[in-house]
């Protein structure tokens, strides 16, 4: 929107008489010309200098107008200037304004755009918990998982995020018994930054929408770096139904959905092995980390690898007490194997190594969070290296449970 239609919408904000039209006032006309009740489409916002000429440049009065058009009565204003309208009259006549944004994805423009990711879906029932995909909000803490789950990263360090969630219109079909649309909305979570399978446990919910029963429910929310979790879902479970979710963000969010519950079972699995266990690491942070370079800081961040897989973190930079709170994910073959966790600080040319524990879980495991030391590496292992580090972690035998 331009400057000025912005200015409309506070001006609109600040002034609009806050009683509403009776259903006694409905469709009555006013002696202006227009019709209560009825919905005016805004077509254009002017900001009209007064005067002619050079002097209209100098004087410092403007008058702001505005267009608009009743595409549904023929019944117009008649009031000052046909059929434009200043904005004292606009505010002073209308109740309500719906602001209605339309999202530029274009690639060629000057003006911001949008990266699109569109996912097409339905909510179904079954007896099976595992493919069941209609278990209702998450006042359903049995079923609410069962719904269909859509993951998205955000790359840069802050993005804004728009999602719109949308299911058919019913109202265009009341003869077969579908007039009423679906109370629906969805929550995001954060999760570990290699998730690829279901989520089987509620994870960080960072934000979620209104429940409305209309067709499009909307919502934008700023997130930082990491990979999330969206959970289209109806108000009560057992609602059958398709929709259409779409992220907007700046960059492109790699947005797809989550079909499988866990690693598929393939012709190579009787040689290569198949995960035994499951497990989910999660660096909260570190304290009093080595001062690197002359600045008194350093740009710490955390690798955790597992079995040959490795997760990294963002760079934290000029900080030597990092909150990275970071998650991995491990399905693993050989539960003996040990989790290393290494922090290193950013350079321009090589990174330096700045600390690491090595971790063994496995279920029985009663506590989760521990804070550790760091230790050197290779023969040196021994040795403590300035700083801790906070890790919780959590195994489980049965791999659907996390």
């Amino acid at each position: 929107m331009r400057d000025s239609e912005w200015r409309c919408y506070d001006i609109c904000l600040e002034r609009f008489p806050k009683e509403a039209t009776t259903s006694a006032d409905m469709e009555a006309r006013l002696d202006c010309g227009l019709v209560k009740g009825h919905a005016y489409a805004v077509t254009d916002v002017r900001k009209v200098r007064l005067g002619h000429g050079l002097l209209s440049y100098l004087k410092s009065e403007k008058l702001f107008m505005i267009r608009m058009r009743n595409p549904w009565g023929e019944k117009e204003w008649n009031g000052p200037w046909s059929d434009r309208m200043t904005f004292e009259d606009f505010c002073k006549y209308y109740t309500d304004l719906i602001l209605c944004r339309l999202i530029n994805t274009s690639y060629l423009s000057i003006h911001k755009t949008w990266e699109e990711a569109v996912m097409r879906g339905s909510w179904d029932r079954h007896d099976d918990p595992l493919r069941n995909r209609s278990g209702g909000c998450i006042n359903y803490k049995v079923t609410f998982l069962q719904n269909p789950q859509y993951v998205f990263d955000v790359k840069k360090p802050e993005d804004e995020v728009l999602i719109c969630l949308q299911q058919k219109d019913r109202r265009a079909r009341p003869k077969e018994g579908k007039g009423e649309n679906l109370a629906m909305g969805f929550d995001i979570h954060r999760v570990e930054l290699n998730r690829k399978y279901r989520m089987h446990t509620v994870q960080q919910k960072v934000a979620g929408s209104v429940y409305i029963n209309s067709r499009c429910v909307f919502f934008k929310k700023e997130l930082r770096e990491g990979r999330y979790v969206i959970i289209p879902t109806t108000f009560d479970p057992g609602h059958i139904g398709d929709f259409l979710v779409r992220v907007f963000s700046d960059v492109p969010s790699d947005c797809k959905e989550l079909t499988l519950d866990e690693p598929p079972q393939t012709c190579w699995t009787g040689m290569c092995g198949y995960p035994q266990l499951v497990t989910q690491v999660h660096v909260l942070g570190a304290q009093g980390l080595q001062v690197q370079g002359s600045n008194g800081a350093a740009n710490p961040y955390v690798i955790i690898s597992c079995e040959g897989e490795k997760v990294r973190s963002p760079v934290h930079k000029d900080c030597l007490n990092p909150e990275f709170d970071v998650k991995a994910l491990f399905y693993r073959k050989k539960p003996r194997e040990h989790i290393h966790i290494q922090i290193y600080s950013k350079n321009v040319m090589c990174d330096t190594f700045m600390g690491q524990v090595i971790l063994t879980s496995d279920p029985s495991d009663l506590q989760q969070e521990h804070t550790l030391h760091l230790r050197d590496k290779g023969n040196r292992q021994s040795n403590d290296l300035p700083g801790n580090i906070t890790v919780s972690i959590i195994t489980k035998d049965v791999l659907t449970n996390i």
